[in-house]
């Protein structure tokens, strides 16, 4: 029996579930929208992108690209749960009264405050998110308006703090700026954190990393509220785990190369392929080859 018959009738095939995986573990972490390119080459397959089992495959296999991010900083991560653990019982002990945390678990209880703007929106704004923002016409747009801002953000850039400068208001500005990409598939979330990054001063792996750090529980919620939709609606659980898998395999290597890149490089090829591709992309809806 083939993969697809133990997968059952799905919407997505294992072999679209390859590509897919790809694309996601290239795009993810990339700041070119990697919600924009599943809905491309989702609609260049034919499949169709507004669909509530399609919308849930996509969230799903982004948690193959954040454990990947689990993996690769699994030192760092391991460090910061260790000094929140550690610094809670005082917390709660001592109850609203002020009570000195360490760094790492300062940059722990951050992370968790920065993520609650971006859970809010994705909950109420959900009809919108699945519905009419789903268009790929949406998707044109916010490429091309996301790739301004990564330019001015790239310019006006005074790269003078580092990941210690980072504080309490730049994990907060940084992790609500996810909110863009949420409601504008195709500004892309790395796109959005690594540009409020630079407004606030910080340099691009300083920037780029606390992107890394904030995507763990956005995107892991993600995937875990639409698991139900992609199992119990039209995508198959085979198609879901090769996606996974594949998505996490290829967002590792992804990881490494973003992080090497960064640090030498401005945003400017990033910029001009969101261009090329917002515009590619008007075009070929505007032309009818594909289903908006």
């Amino acid at each position: 029996m083939s993969l697809e018959g133990i997968a059952g009738l799905s919407v997505i095939n294992v072999g679209q579930a390859v590509v897919l995986g790809v694309v996601e573990g290239i795009t993810e972490f990339l700041p070119i929208s990697s919600t924009g390119h599943l809905k491309i080459v989702e609609g260049l397959m034919g499949i169709p992108v507004d669909d509530d089992s399609v919308v849930g495959f996509s969230a799903v296999i982004q948690v193959g690209a954040i454990a990947a991010v689990l993996v690769y900083f699994f030192k760092d991560i391991l460090r910061f749960a260790v000094a929140w653990a550690q610094g809670l019982p005082a917390l709660l002990s001592r109850g609203g009264e002020r009570v000195e945390q360490t760094r790492d678990a300062k940059f722990a209880w951050w992370v968790i405050f920065a993520t609650i703007p971006i859970v809010a929106v994705g909950l109420a704004a959900k009809p919108l998110i699945t519905g009419p923002l789903a268009s790929l016409w949406v998707v044109a747009a916010s490429l091309i308006v996301g790739s301004g801002v990564m330019w001015y953000a790239d310019r006006v850039a005074t790269l003078k703090r580092g990941e210690a400068d980072i504080t309490f208001a730049d994990a907060m500005i940084v992790g609500s700026s996810q909110i863009l990409a949420l409601l504008f598939p195709g500004f892309s979330r790395s796109g959005a954190t690594l540009s409020f990054g630079l407004f606030r001063g910080l340099d691009r792996v300083a920037a780029t990393r606390l992107s890394f750090f904030l995507s763990i529980p956005a995107l892991t919620g993600a995937g875990i509220y639409e698991l139900k939709d992609a199992v119990g609606g039209e995508v198959g659980a085979v198609p879901l785990a090769v996606g996974t898998i594949v998505s996490f395999l290829v967002a590792y290597a992804s990881i490494a190369w973003l992080l090497r890149y960064v640090a030498k490089h401005t945003l400017g090829a990033f910029i001009v392929y969101r261009i090329v591709i917002g515009i590619l992309l008007f075009a070929l809806l505007g032309a009818g080859t594909i289903d908006a």
